[in-house]
């Protein structure tokens, strides 16, 4: 149970201790982490020859002891990763300082799934649950008044009573509508996802309510169809067949943005001289892969990840948890399928 070593370099365990303080292992591992009942004149005797081993407990072995397990659970229904992965990877990063680390679970959206991993969670006395997916649509939470907390990340639980940290999509669509008209483009088309998708409709309504307070609206109106770069090529031709004349292009994804830039280069118009471009995501394989490489909104799925870590830390400690629906503000990021020059 410890990761300390004695001048000679072998390791120094607590079976060492109790030996040299002439108590069983258990006497010696109460003494050392200050539970349990015992004469002070054993305790003091078993940190004395812990101190002459140079032995140091090991923090996870102490906190077991205590009661932590130094985990946190994290679900999600995003069986590919896409979204659940910059999540956890925030979260890491966040938890990373106190050693906590993160057992990821993965439903399949399959509900039976979902309530058998919290369960086994529980069952290994995680510290806390980040509950994740690939929609921001509100779901029945995990359950209620469960013994540890529960935060939502990039997904939205319907009890107001939890914190749900989404990405602000209407302000990344905002962000992208900006950025396109500072260019100088105004005849701007938006080719997006499904419009079941709460995202699809909030990105929508970013870009469409930039444009409205400069008295302009969608060119050629929005466009909805699938997240596929399939889509993407199919919505650039009736986009352009609606408004030959469109100056720049707003996607509501990265893959989508692809398509389009596809379409785009096929039908001899050039990005960004003839037609800006701009993706929603800033998925690398996606973004970069674009030609020319995309600009694209990025959610900030990592700082919603760390900002769930914290969360669970704060309450782990007793703070008091937040609670209700917030949004984390996206960013943009700037390549050459808008810069001006290129």
């Amino acid at each position: 149970m410890s990761n300390s070593t004695q001048d000679a370099g072998r390791t120094v365990t607590i079976r060492d201790v109790a030996a040299a303080a002439g108590v069983s292992i258990g006497t010696a591992s109460k003494a050392l982490n200050g539970v349990g009942r015992m004469r002070e004149e054993t305790r003091a005797r078993v940190t004395a020859a812990a101190r002459r081993l140079g032995f140091r407990p090991n923090p996870l072995a102490q906190g077991l002891l205590g009661g932590r397990t130094y985990t946190v659970g994290l679900i999600t229904c995003d069986s590919f990763g896409r979204f659940s992965i910059p999540v956890m990877l925030g979260a890491e990063d966040a938890l990373g300082d106190g050693q906590i680390s993160v057992l990821l679970c993965d439903t399949r959206d399959d509900p039976l799934r979902e309530r058998h991993h919290v369960e086994r969670l529980l069952d290994r006395r995680v510290e806390g649950i980040i509950v994740t997916g690939r929609r921001t649509e509100p779901r029945p939470g995990i359950g209620r008044d469960l013994p540890v907390p529960v935060v939502y990340a990039m997904t939205q639980s319907l009890d107001p009573s939890d914190l749900s940290l989404l990405p602000d999509d209407e302000g990344g669509g905002a962000l992208a509508a900006r950025h396109l008209l500072a260019t100088g483009r105004t005849r701007i088309g938006h080719i997006t996802g499904p419009h079941g998708f709460r995202a699809a409709r909030q990105r929508a309504a970013g870009l469409s309510g930039v444009l409205g307070e400069a008295g302009l609206r969608v060119a050629g109106d929005v466009l909805h169809g699938e997240w596929s770069e399939e889509w993407g090529r199919q919505g650039a031709d009736i986009l352009l067949q609606a408004d030959p004349d469109v100056e720049a292009i707003f996607c509501g994804s990265d893959q989508i943005a692809r398509g389009v830039a596809e379409t785009l280069r096929e039908r001899g118009r050039r990005v960004p001289g003839d037609v800006a471009l701009v993706g929603f995501d800033n998925w690398a394989p996606m973004a970069l892969g674009c030609r020319p490489p995309l600009t694209t909104v990025d959610m900030n799925l990592g700082e919603i990840g760390r900002l769930a870590a914290r969360h669970l830390l704060g309450v782990i400690a007793g703070q008091a948890g937040e609670t209700g629906v917030r949004t984390v503000p996206a960013r943009l990021v700037v390549r050459e399928s808008t810069r001006l020059g290129t």
